[in-house]
C-alpha cells in the first residue's frame, strides 16, 4: 500500500498536448458521478440525526455514529485502495466501489433499527473510501504528469461543492420525503456511475508486483480507534471515571502502542509508516490536520442540530444555514493555495486559524435569538479560515519529504483526517448530550433525545437548549486555537524555494474529504 496505483490506464505519450482532450474531460466527468455521492455522505446525513434520534427513540451518544462510523470506515480503506488497484485494476476495484457503496446506501435507506443503520453506513463508507483514490489513479495515468493540474481542478470540483450541497440536499429530501432518501437517492445515482464507469474507464492490467497488504496493521489501527471512540461514548452514560468508559480507552491505547511497534519494524510496507514522523514539518503538519479533523469536522455535527433544536428550524432551513462555511471555503482554497506556493504554509495558515477561531467565538455565545445574520458571517469567515488551513497544512506536510514517501505520506494524512473527525463527532456529541442532560434531565436517557421533545415544550426550554451547545462550541474553539502552535512551526518558504526534486511519476493517492 507503500506507493501509489500504477495500473488503471496508460500514460499519454510524451509528445502529447498539454491540454485536456474531450477524452479525458469525459473520463473525468465519469469519475465526478461516483466521487461526489460519497463527499456529498460526509454531510448529508448531519442534518438528519435529529430525525433519526426521534424516530429510533436513542440518543444522541449512539446517533453519533452514524457518522462516526462512515467517516472510520472511511479511513480504514485509503490505504488498501493502491493495493486493490495494483492486484485486480482500476476499473474493477472502481465498480466494486460503486458497487459497495449504492449496496450500503440501499441497506442504510431500509434499516430498521440504529444498529443495523450504523452497519450499513460502515459498509457504505468501505466503498465511499476507495472511490476518490482511484478516481485520481485512473485519471493521472490517463492523463500523465504534464496534465496533473488540471486533473485535479476536475477532482476537485465535488470536494468544493459537496460541503455546500450535501446539508441543503439532505435537508430538503428530510423535510418532503423522508430520512431513508438521503440513502436511496444514491441508488439511481450510483447505477448510472456504474454504467458510465463499464463504458468509459480503461480495464487497465493487474500488477502483482505490489508489496504485501499490512494486515496486522488494519488489525490493529481501526478497531484500536473504533474502541477509543466507543469508550468517548461510553462516557455520556457513565461519566470519564467510570472504568466502564476507561477501559475501553485504555484497550484502544493498548492497540496503539502496538501498531505503532509493528509500523516501526515493517516500515514503508506499514498501515501508516511512522518513521515519517521523523520528518519535523510532517509530524507538525499531521498534528495539525488531527486536530483539524477534530474541532472541525466535528462541529459540523453540531451546527444543524443548533439550527434544529435551540431555534426550531426544518432540516432544509438548517442546511441553507450551514451553506456559508462551504461558500467561504470554496473562495479561499484556490487563493491560499497560490499564497502557499509563493508564501510558504507557515505564512498563510496562521491567518488561516485567525479567521477560523474568530468565526467560531460567535457560536460559544449563542441563544435562542441570536442573529442569523450574524451566525452566517460567522460561518462564512470559518469558511475562508478553513480554506486557508487545511490543504496548505496537507501541501506542507509532504513538500520536505522525498519524492518516494510522498504517496505514503498523502495516504496517512488522509487516515488521520478522517480519524480525528471520527473522534471529534464523537466527543463534541457526548458533550452536548450531557449539557442537555444537566439542564433537561427529562430528555436525556438511553430511550430518547431531545428530537423527543414536543414542539411546544421545545420553544419554552429552547433558552435551556442553547446554552448547552456553549461547552462544545468552546471545547472546539480551544482546539482550534490550539492550532497555532503547529502552525506557526510549518515552512516559511514557498515550493520554489524549496529543494528541487525531479516530477514523480505517480501521484498522491488521495485527496481530502471535506
Amino acid at each position: 500500500m507503500s506507493e501509489t496505483p500504477s495500473a488503471a490506464a496508460p500514460p499519454g505519450p510524451p509528445g502529447a498536448s498539454d491540454r485536456l482532450d474531450r477524452g479525458i474531460l469525459v473520463l473525468g466527468l465519469v469519475i465526478v458521478s461516483g466521487t461526489i455521492m460519497a463527499i456529498l455522505d460526509t454531510t448529508i446525513v448531519n442534518v438528519a440525526l435529529k430525525t433519526l434520534g426521534h424516530d429510533f427513540k436513542t440518543d444522541l451518544s449512539t446517533i453519533q455514529w452514524v457518522v462516526t462510523g462512515y467517516m472510520l470506515a472511511l479511513g480504514t480503506v485509503i490505504p488498501l485502495t493502491g493495493w486493490a488497484v495494483d492486484r485486480f485494476g482500476g476499473r474493477r476495484v472502481w465498480m466494486t466501489s460503486i458497487v459497495l457503496f449504492v449496496a450500503g446506501s440501499a441497506l442504510s435507506g431500509a434499516a430498521w433499527n440504529i444498529e443495523s443503520l450504523i452497519v450499513f453506513r460502515v459498509l457504505q463508507g468501505l466503498g465511499g473510501g476507495m472511490l476518490m483514490p482511484t478516481g485520481m489513479a485512473i485519471l493521472s495515468m490517463a492523463a500523465g504528469p504534464r496534465r496533473m493540474g488540471r486533473v485535479m481542478s476536475i477532482v476537485g470540483v465535488p470536494m468544493l461543492l459537496g460541503p455546500i450541497l450535501g446539508p441543503v440536499i439532505g435537508g430538503w429530501l428530510v423535510d418532503n420525503a423522508d430520512w431513508r432518501w438521503i440513502f436511496l437517492v444514491n441508488v439511481p445515482v450510483g447505477a448510472l456511475a456504474l454504467a458510465l464507469a463499464w463504458w468509459r474507464i480503461p480495464a487497465g492490467e493487474p500488477h502483482e508486483g505490489r508489496a504485501a497488504l499490512d494486515l496486522r496493521g488494519l488489525v490493529l489501527l481501526p478497531p484500536a480507534f473504533a474502541l477509543s471512540i466507543y469508550g468517548l461514548s461510553q462516557a455520556n452514560a457513565h461519566g470519564f471515571g467510570s472504568p466502564d468508559t476507561y477501559g475501553w480507552l485504555a484497550a484502544g491505547a493498548v492497540l496503539i502502542a502496538l501498531f505503532v511497534a509493528h509500523s516501526l519494524q515493517r516500515g514503508d510496507r506499514a498501515l501508516i509508516d511512522v518513521r515519517l514522523f521523523a520528518d519535523r514539518t510532517f509530524a507538525t503538519a499531521s498534528v495539525a490536520v488531527l486536530l483539524v479533523g477534530v474541532a472541525l469536522i466535528g462541529s459540523l455535527l453540531l451546527l444543524p442540530l443548533y439550527y434544529q433544536t435551540a431555534r426550531g428550524e426544518t432540516a432544509f432551513a438548517a442546511g441553507l444555514l450551514l451553506a456559508p462555511q462551504g461558500l467561504g471555503a470554496a473562495l479561499a482554497m484556490p487563493v491560499a493555495g497560490q499564497l502557499t506556493d509563493r508564501l510558504g504554509a507557515g505564512r498563510v495558515v496562521p491567518f488561516g486559524i485567525v479567521l477560523l477561531t474568530l468565526g467560531t467565538i460567535a457560536f460559544t455565545q449563542v441563544s435562542a435569538g441570536t442573529s442569523y445574520w450574524l451566525l452566517s458571517g460567522a460561518l462564512f469567515v470559518r469558511g475562508l479560515g478553513l480554506g486557508a488551513t487545511m490543504m496548505p497544512t496537507m501541501s506542507s506536510a509532504i513538500a520536505t519529504l522525498p519524492q518516494r514517501a510522498v504517496a505514503r505520506a498523502t495516504s496517512s494524512l488522509n487516515i488521520i483526517m478522517q480519524l480525528g473527525g471520527s473522534l471529534g463527532s464523537a466527543l463534541l456529541a457526548v458533550l452536548l448530550s450531557r449539557q442537555i442532560g444537566d439542564r433537561l434531565p427529562q430528555a436525556s436517557g438511553s430511550h430518547g433525545g431531545f428530537g423527543d421533545i414536543p414542539e411546544a415544550v421545545r420553544v419554552k426550554v429552547a433558552p435551556l437548549l442553547a446554552e448547552s451547545f456553549h461547552a462544545p462550541f468552546w471545547l472546539a474553539l480551544g482546539l482550534t486555537a490550539a492550532l497555532i502552535v503547529p502552525a506557526l512551526l510549518l515552512p516559511r518558504r514557498g515550493a520554489r524555494h524549496l529543494p528541487h526534486e525531479p516530477a514523480a511519476e505517480q501521484v498522491p493517492e488521495v485527496a481530502p474529504h471535506l
